[in-house]
């Protein structure tokens, strides 16, 4: 069985693959990017996935929060949601654009978020 905090993380990590794809998958292809109905049409569909991103995240952090008896403070919530996003964005602009290449100063970055992560849990 999974604990909440556990459950709380595998939602945020969901909610995050589908508002990557809202925010980005657009760019993805010039098909999309040049299609004929316009940007009205590709905002909307973004909303539409944003809907669903929606439908994991308010879960998350209402099964995570600590006053609904979650283990985790509003502070470490929004933490873990930051580090979650930026791990979900690197693996998507990595590995499904291809055209990005991960450089020391994104890895010196991502270490200071996990330092952030360390100290936003610290007692």
């Amino acid at each position: 069985m999974l604990t909440k905090g556990i459950f709380t993380i595998l939602l945020l990590t969901v909610s995050n693959c589908f508002m990557t794809l809202a925010w980005y998958g657009h760019l993805y292809s010039k098909k999309i990017s040049e299609m004929k109905t316009g940007l009205i049409w590709i905002v909307l569909l973004s909303w539409l996935i944003a809907l669903l991103e929606y439908s994991f995240m308010i879960p998350a952090n209402r099964i995570g929060f600590k006053d609904n008896g979650g283990p985790f403070s509003l502070f470490q919530l929004r933490i873990i949601q930051e580090a979650v996003s930026l791990t979900v964005f690197v693996m998507f602009a990595v590995w499904v654009f291809k055209s990005e290449t991960l450089r020391m100063n994104h890895l010196i970055g991502f270490g200071l978020m996990i330092a952030a992560v360390y100290f936003i849990f610290r007692k």
